[in-house]
């Protein structure tokens, strides 16, 4: 009896630090939200723009909703594009090989410059640092890949100048430092695992961040670099989409010094759209690669936070 008349214990509140409120969640997903839109508005223009007219365009300039639509722009393009489909080949093709080699080489650097027992660590770290901060400029780096490397016309020009990235590298060393145990491979050394196979089987799948990180980021520096075909690349059966575009974009006689181009270079001399071109040549180099990003920003972001937060 004593016991039911004797007061419940009250429960203590649970304090949570660091504890969102839901007012303060609810404006920060709309804050979010705001920045989203104004990140994807600028696409939305640019492709609202590629399908107005020229007529429009030179009298009411550039409108979120055009006054007159055009597909003129893509009509121009689609007339290209067997000089377009056979750049394409050559971007995907160099985007592919260039990716796949310069993440199996930043990431094999990477990992023998994490390694604390390696002897000559320091002297490749300064190797890799310094370039960072001084290079050899335009002029050297013309004059090794083309007269003594030989790349002139060459694919390789296009995948071995952007394939190994000095600040890559330093990603990859901070992640497999901080990340990996030495434990680890001590272990798999005693039980006779050469370092080849500790990197291949062990390192790598644990590794998925960092590896798709360094990926993405050279998939979009061979993807937009426009800039290695035009110093060697003259045979247009090896320029790249990004040249080829530039060349549309900046001088439209590039056409005209190509036969397959001679019959709609006529067809539009007189009503070329010029504007509205530009802004579809800038939808069909982002989108394709914008496509891929989804797919890899999990990675993406795990690779950037886990090297920063560890230091």
């Amino acid at each position: 009896m004593n016991e039911m008349m004797m007061p419940k214990p009250k429960k203590k509140k649970v304090v949570h630090f660091n504890q969102v409120k839901p007012v303060t969640n609810h404006i920060f997903n709309l804050l979010f939200l705001i920045i989203s839109l104004l990140c994807l508005l600028p696409i939305v223009f640019v492709f609202m723009i590629s399908i107005s007219s020229e007529a429009s365009l030179a009298v009411n300039g550039y409108r979120l909703i055009p006054e007159t639509f055009s597909l003129l722009a893509y009509k121009f393009l689609w007339n290209e594009r067997s000089m377009l489909f056979n750049a394409l080949k050559v971007s995907v093709f160099v985007t592919f090989v260039g990716t796949m080699l310069g993440v199996f080489l930043t990431t094999t650097m990477g990992y023998v410059l994490s390694r604390p027992g390696y002897r000559l660590k320091t002297f490749f770290s300064y190797v890799v640092f310094i370039p960072m901060i001084f290079n050899g400029g335009m002029a050297a780096n013309y004059v090794i890949v083309a007269n003594v490397l030989g790349f002139r016309n060459n694919i390789l020009a296009l995948i071995l100048p952007l394939a190994v990235n000095s600040f890559n590298v330093i990603i990859c060393k901070t992640f497999f430092k901080t990340t990996i145990p030495d434990a680890l491979i001590e272990s798999a050394k005693i039980d006779g695992a050469s370092q080849l196979r500790i990197f291949a089987q062990i390192v790598l799948p644990i590794s998925k961040p960092v590896v798709a990180t360094i990926g993405l980021f050279l998939a979009f520096n061979y993807w937009n670099d426009w800039f290695q075909s035009s110093l060697y690349i003259s045979d247009r059966n090896l320029i790249s989409l990004q040249a080829l575009l530039n060349n549309i974009l900046m001088n439209i006689q590039y056409l005209a010094n190509n036969p397959s181009a001679g019959l709609s270079l006529v067809q539009y001399k007189n009503q070329m759209p010029s504007e509205s071109v530009r802004m579809a040549i800038a939808i069909v180099i982002a989108v394709p690669i914008a496509c891929v990003y989804p797919f890899l920003q999990k990675h993406f972001i795990s690779g950037l936070t886990v090297g920063a937060i560890k230091g």
